[in-house]
């Protein structure tokens, strides 16, 4: 029999075995209905998706957290949204410490999955708050680059775009030092790009999905007030925080106003959505993709990196590192007891 199709057979045998949203034990090859499901509050949910899943892939992940000290003792077999193809949680009830995502990025990778680990979930059942960074977040662009771009100034602007979101540059030094080349570009350019802005694949179908429940959508960006205000407009959200740029005679002075929306305010502004709205930390999530989101996704119950530097994901407790942003339901609706909270 070819590999190919052994895997199918184990595949065809997986989903013979697991009703989606049912938890089971797993021993030696068999599974095994519980009656039970684990507790939101206690231990380590680890979450592979984004794969073609069947028992080896099961085995492997098992083994790969008992070389981490790390014992499974639940399985379940859940698909959030008809437009995600099913997923696998590992319950590991006694757990110290999760593994770095960028060490389950790379056994992932051996697997053509992704994987991550997260405590107390986020109920997506429950009104909760998500936070978002817009540009390579919400938006696949970085609108300072691509207003350099217009003004032919784009390596210059790029450059510095890179190393601040790597974490080398202060940001707020970075940001003056980017603006300031930007000076003379007319506003009919930024209302132009601002027309055109491509959204980030998922992430419309996810806001639409936490509306749906009750959550509470916000921007807190590092870039600019039209474009914020756009992306808004686009997927409905309840706020917006960005930069000012001052215009003089319709054109670009090079200076921002006011203060800036650094890796310290987006942390100001989630906690305080958080205390207004009256959620428990474990309902707020804050996503981005670069080192000035850090302090905002670790004040948030659930900080992901999404499409993020190694640095970011390295320091997130969560990553989604290819495809849609709509697989940040993966973490928000492991099939667990709503009244845990």
């Amino acid at each position: 029999m070819s590999n190919a199709n052994m895997a199918q057979q184990s595949a065809e045998l997986l989903s013979s075995s697991l009703i989606l949203n049912k938890w089971f034990s797993y021993q030696q090859g068999v599974f095994t209905p519980l009656n039970t499901t684990p507790n939101r509050n206690q231990g380590l949910f680890g979450i592979a998706f984004g794969g073609d899943f069947n028992t080896q892939h099961i085995n492997s992940i098992i083994e790969f957290f008992a070389a981490h000290q790390q014992n499974v003792t639940a399985i379940c077999q859940y698909q959030p949204d008809l437009g995600l193809s099913p997923a696998l949680c590992f319950y590991i009830e006694n757990a110290e410490r999760a593994i770095n995502p960028l060490e389950l990025q790379t056994f992932a990778n051996t697997l053509a999955c992704q994987l991550v680990q997260v405590t107390t979930p986020p109920d997506l059942q429950k009104p909760g708050l998500l936070v978002m960074d817009m540009d390579s977040t919400a938006i696949t662009i970085e609108c300072i680059d691509e207003i350099a771009r217009l003004a032919n100034v784009y390596d210059e602007v790029a450059s510095v775009t890179a190393q601040a979101m790597a974490g080398k540059l202060d940001f707020s030094e970075s940001l003056y030092q980017r603006v300031a080349k930007l000076e003379g570009i007319e506003k009919s350019l930024i209302d132009e790009l601002k027309s055109t802005l491509p959204l980030m694949p998922g992430i419309k179908a996810l806001c639409q999905i936490l509306k749906h429940h009750d959550w509470y959508l916000a921007i807190a960006s590092g870039g600019f007030v039209p474009f914020a205000e756009r992306v808004q407009e686009l997927i409905n959200l309840d706020e917006v925080h960005a930069n000012v740029l001052e215009f003089k005679d319709d054109k670009l002075t090079g200076k921002v106003l006011g203060g800036i929306v650094d890796a310290e305010q987006k942390a100001v502004v989630l906690n305080a959505l958080q205390q207004k709205l009256g959620l428990e930390k474990s309902q707020t999530v804050a996503i981005g993709d670069g080192a000035n989101d850090l302090k905002m996704m670790a004040h948030a119950g659930l900080g992901v990196a999404v499409h993020g530097k190694p640095k970011v994901v390295e320091q997130a407790q969560a990553a989604i590192c290819q495809g849609s942003l709509l697989q940040l339901l993966y973490m928000l609706a492991v099939p667990l007891n709503p009244s845990q909270v």
